[in-house]
């Protein structure tokens, strides 16, 4: 808000206690509202984000989890073809690829299997 150079009119918020404190204490003169659906687009622009961090859940910090997600929205890609614009054996074949440049790549393939 900084970086606007001016105050807000409102302040939309999810029904979180921490944001009304937080509210009271920094803007006073702005009016808070807490309805259900009209933060939508903020918490929708986290969503890619959000999923990622749902699926690797257990990290120690939010450090860790930061340096997890930077190494794994580059990889992360490359095994999510666009699926809808193939046909299943085209997708088949794709990922087989995919997979065998992987195991090159970081030689996964010439290990033994874990007893």
């Amino acid at each position: 808000m900084k970086k606007q150079g001016r105050v807000p009119r409102v302040l939309i918020t999810d029904k979180l206690r921490s944001y009304g404190v937080t509210h009271r204490e920094l803007m006073r003169s702005v009016e808070h509202r807490r309805p259900k659906y009209l933060n939508n687009r903020a918490e929708n622009s986290h969503q890619p984000t959000r999923q990622r961090e749902r699926a690797m859940k257990g990290f120690r910090s939010v450090g860790a989890a930061q340096r997890f997600l930077a190494a794994f929205s580059g990889i992360s890609p490359r095994f999510r073809p666009r699926r809808h614009l193939m046909t299943a054996t085209e997708y088949r074949t794709e990922m087989t690829i995919r997979f065998t440049v992987w195991d090159q790549i970081t030689g996964v393939a010439g290990l033994p299997a874990a007893a």
